[in-house]
C-alpha cells in the first residue's frame, strides 16, 4: 500500500509515520474525542525513573491490521514536557518530573483513530545520580550514511562515564546504526523497517540511550529517525527514485485526513517522449486517476499533505488498470514529464558506481529493456521510504496475492492475483512508501523488476517484461526502455559494497532449540532406521547427523554431512518420511552417527546460507513445471499465499518450490516433496501493495 500521513482537521501538527493504506505510508494525530477503548495496551501500567524507558505494545480487537500511533497526553509522539514515544512504542520519559505525577500514553488505531486504548506512566525520583542528553526534546533525524554526535552528562557522582546503546545493544549494529562511547552516532545505510505487529513492514526510527556506568538505574534515552535523502524536496529537474505521487492522493474519514506518496522511480523513453515510470497505486490512485493528473515531488506524504511547496514534474499518460486489465497483471503506470522537471539522463539517487568516502553518489541505470530476472542474483534498489538497500532475488515465477485498498485509506480492501512475479527477500529492502522503485542488478544496474508489494520479510516486483508490454503505446505498439547514461552504461551499484551493509537480510533460519524434541526424535528415528543403507549407497556421507530443515525451519531433518565440492545431487530428499539437509565440510574427522548437539556444534562451523543459490535453467525448468501443475491447488488452500520457484537450501545447486504462507493462518500440511521437487516454506505477513 501507498506510504500515508493521517492529520486532525483544524491541527497544524502532522507528523509522519510509516504506516499502510492502497500501498504507501502516513501517521495519525491526537484524537479529537473520547471513544471507548477497542485497543489494549501492554502494559497498563507502569513506574518509571526520570530519563527511563518503556516499551509499549497494542492489541486491536477483532481486527487484523494492529497498526497503530502514539501519543502522550494527546500529543502524537509525546513532548519534551511529558515524554516522547517511539514509532514503535517506546515511551521515554523526561529528565525533568517536577510537577508532573504521571501522564497517559495512547494508542490509536490507524485503520479506525476512533478505537484507542490507554496506559498510565507513573513518576517516581528514581537514583540520586542523573543522565541527561542534550537535545531539544524532538526526534532527531540523522540521514542515512550520516552521522551525528550527542553530547550527555552526569551529575551526582564522580564517575561519568557512560555506555552508549542503540534499541538495547551496546555499541549497536548495522541494520540500526552504531554508536560510539563517545555517544557518536553512525546511521545505517538504509533504514530500519520493523517487523512488529503494530507497524509491521514501516519504516522505524531507533532509540539511543546513554546509561551511568556509577548507576545503572540511571538513564536518558532520545528518539533518533534514520532518513534517506530520498524523501527531500529536490530542485528542477529532479533525480528519479525518490518521493512523488498524484496530487489528488488523500481522503477524508470524520474529522481526519489522509495523504498518500511512494517512488518515482525511473526514466522511460517511448515514441520520442520521456516518461516516470512508477506504480498504479502510485501514480494512478489504484485505477482512480484521471489521464492528465498532475505528479509531483515530493509526494503529498512529504509535504504536510499540501500540493503547495511541491513540484508538479509529470502528468499522468497512461496505467495498467488494475481490476479490468487483461492478464498478466502489472501494477503500472508512466507519466509523460515536464519540460525541465526531471533529470533527463534518468537519473536515480545513491544508484551511482563510485563513492565520495563514505557516501555512494547519484548514478543512472543500464539503458534499455533491462534483463530477465534468475534466483540467487544480488539485486538493489533507491526508493523513498528506506533509501538504498541490496539483497537477492529469491523466487521467480512466483504466483501470488497482494491486498489492496481503493483510494487512501479509504474504501474496502481487495484482491489481486499476479503470475510470473519477482520475490527479493530480506527485511529491509522494502517498505511501505517504496512502490515504483526500480529494482537494478547489483553488477551491471540492468533493470530487472518494478517493486510494488511485500510483506515484514519479502518484497515482490512485476517483472520487466510484462510491464513494458502492457505499458506499450496502444496506437503502435511500441514499448517504453529505459533511459540511462549510455556513456557509463553497465555499473556496479557501489553503494552495496560500502562497509556496513546497506540493508538487513532476514534471518532465514530457527535456532535448533525452536525444534521440539518430538521433531528431533522423529528424524533420529528415521536417520538410525535408514543409516547403513545411506552409508552403503551414498559413500560421500562421512556422517549423519540431526537438526533443523533450511527449508522449512519449523520441521526437523537428517543430516547428510559431506565433503565440500562435488555435486550432491544424487543424495534423497527424504529419509523415512523426514527432510534430509546437505551440509558440506571441510573436516574428515567425523563418522557415523552424530547426536543434535554434536551435530550444532559441526554446523556452527559452517557458513549460513544465503537467501537464495543460483540453480541451473534446466533446474528452473523441472520446478517451473512442477509449479504449473500444483499453483492453482496450493494458491487455493487457507492460509497458502504465494507459490514461486526458488533454490533449495537444504541442498544447494537443487530447485525448490517455494510456498509462501500468512504467519499465524492455520494452512494445510505442506508436504517436504512434491513431484520430486523439494518443497520450501516461507512465512510473512500479509503481501500488500508498497
Amino acid at each position: 500500500m501507498r506510504t500515508k500521513w493521517l492529520c486532525w482537521l483544524g491541527s497544524t501538527l502532522i507528523i509522519l509515520s510509516a504506516l499502510s493504506c492502497g500501498g504507501s505510508s502516513s501517521s495519525p494525530t491526537p484524537t479529537p474525542t473520547p471513544t471507548p477503548p477497542s485497543v489494549t495496551v501492554s502494559p497498563e501500567t507502569a513506574t518509571l525513573s526520570p530519563g527511563a524507558a518503556q516499551q509499549f505494545t497494542a492489541t486491536i480487537a477483532n481486527a487484523t491490521d494492529q497498526t497503530v500511533s502514539w501519543e502522550v497526553n494527546n500529543v502524537q509522539g509525546g513532548s519534551a514536557t511529558y515524554g516522547l514515544i517511539s514509532e514503535g512504542g517506546v515511551y521515554i520519559a523526561p529528565t525533568n518530573i517536577s510537577g508532573l505525577s504521571s501522564v497517559t500514553v495512547t494508542a490509536v488505531s490507524f485503520d479506525d483513530p476512533t478505537k484507542t486504548g490507554t496506559a498510565t506512566v507513573t513518576f517516581q525520583s528514581g537514583s540520586s545520580v542523573k543522565v541527561v542528553i542534550a537535545a531539544n526534546g524532538a526526534p532527531i533525524p540523522v540521514l542515512t550514511f550520516g552521522s551525528y554526535t550527542l553530547s550527555a552528562t552526569v551529575s551526582g557522582t564522580t564517575n561519568t562515564a557512560l555506555t552508549w546503546q542503540v534499541n538495547g545493544v551496546t555499541g549497536g549494529g548495522s541494520t540500526t546504526g552504531t554508536v560510539t562511547q563517545a555517544g557518536v552516532y553512525y546511521a545505517p545505510h538504509s533504514v530500519p523497517v520493523s517487523t512488529a505487529a503494530n507497524n509491521d513492514g514501516q519504516t522505524t526510527d531507533v532509540i539511543l540511550t546513554a546509561i551511568s556506568q556509577a548507576d545503572t538505574t540511571a538513564s536518558d534515552s532520545v528518539i533518533v529517525v534514520p532518513t534517506p535523502p530520498q524523501t527531500s524536496r529536490f530542485p528542477l529537474p529532479v533525480p528519479l527514485g525518490t518521493s512523488g505521487g498524484n496530487a489528488h492522493d488523500l481522503s477524508t474519514s470524520g474529522n481526519y485526513t489522509f495523504c498518500c506518496g511512494g517512488t518515482i522511480g525511473s526514466l522511460v523513453s517511448r515514441g520520442g517522449q520521456l516518461y516516470i515510470l512508477s506504480c498504479n497505486h502510485v501514480l494512478a490512485r489504484s485505477d482512480a486517476a484521471s489521464i492528465g493528473d498532475a505528479i509531483i515531488q515530493p509526494g503529498l506524504i512529504d509535504n504536510n499533505c499540501a500540493v503547495a511547496g511541491t513540484n508538479t514534474v509529470a502528468n499522468l499518460s497512461q496505467f495498467f488498470n488494475l481490476e479490468t486489465g487483461a492478464l498478466p497483471n502489472v501494477d503500472a503506470a508512466i507519466a509523460e514529464i515536464v519540460s525541465g522537471a526531471v533529470e533527463p539522463l534518468g537519473t536515480i539517487l545513491e544508484l551511482g558506481g563510485t563513492a565520495s568516502g563514505s557516501q555512494p553518489t547519484d548514478g543512472t541505470p543500464n539503458p534499455g529493456p533491462g534483463v530477465t530476472p534468475t534466483v540467487g542474483r544480488p539485486v538493489a534498489k533507491s526508493g523513498r521510504s528506506t533509501g538504498l538497500t541490496c539483497s537477492q532475488i529469491t523466487s521467480v515465477s512466483t504466483s501470488i496475492s497482494v491486498e489492496y485498498q481503493k483510494g487512501c485509506n479509504t474504501g474496502s480492501t481487495y484482491d489481486v492475483d499476479f503470475d510470473n512475479q519477482v520475490d527479493v527477500s530480506g527485511v529491509g529492502f522494502s517498505a511501505f512508501g517504496d512502490s515504483g522503485s526500480l529494482i537494478v542488478t547489483q553488477d551491471t544496474s540492468d533493470p530487472v523488476g518494478l517493486l510494488f508489494a511485500g510483506s515484514d520479510t519479502d518484497t515482490v516486483a512485476n517483472p520487466l517484461d510484462d510491464v513494458l508490454s502492457q505499458l506499450a503505446d496502444p496506437s503502435t505498439g511500441e514499448k517504453p526502455v529505459f533511459v540511462g547514461d549510455s556513456t557509463v552504461g553497465a555499473h556496479a551499484v557501489a553503494a552495496c559494497s560500502i562497509p556496513q551493509p546497506t540493508s538487513s537480510l532476514a534471518v532465514i533460519l530457527q535456532g535448533q532449540a525452536a525444534l521440539s524434541n518430538l521433531a528431533l526424535e522423529a528424524a533420529t528415528a528415521a536417520r538410525d532406521a535408514h543409516a547403513e543403507e545411506l552409508m552403503t549407497a551414498h559413500p560421500e556421507i562421512q556422517a549423519l547427523g540431526v537438526g533443523a530443515s533450511c527449508d522449512n525451519p519449523r520441521e526437523s531433518a537428517v543430516l547428510l554431512f559431506v565433503p565440500k565440492g562435488p555435486s550432491h545431487a544424487g543424495l534423497p530428499p527424504l529419509v523415512g518420511g523426514i527432510r534430509t539437509r546437505i551440509v558440506e565440510v571441510t573436516t574428515n574427522r567425523i563418522s557415523g552417527s552424530l547426536s543434535a548437539e554434536e551435530s550444532s556444534i559441526l554446523i556452527q562451523s559452517v557458513a549460513l546460507p544465503p537467501l537464495a543459490y543460483a540453480i541451473s535453467e534446466a533446474e528452473v525448468e523441472r520446478a517451473k513445471a512442477v509449479q504449473s501443475a500444483h499453483r492453482d491447488a496450493l494458491m487455493r488452500q487457507h492460509g497458502v499465499q504465494g507459490v514461486g520457484v526458488t533454490s533449495s537450501l537444504d541442498s544447494p545447486g537443487e530447485a525448490a518450490l517455494m510456498i509462501f504462507v500468512i504467519r499465524g493462518v492455520a494452512h494445510d500440511p505442506i508436504p517436504p516433496v512434491i513431484d520430486g521437487l523439494r518443497t520450501r516454506i516461507r512465512e510473512t505477513s500479509r503481501f500488500r501493495a508498497r
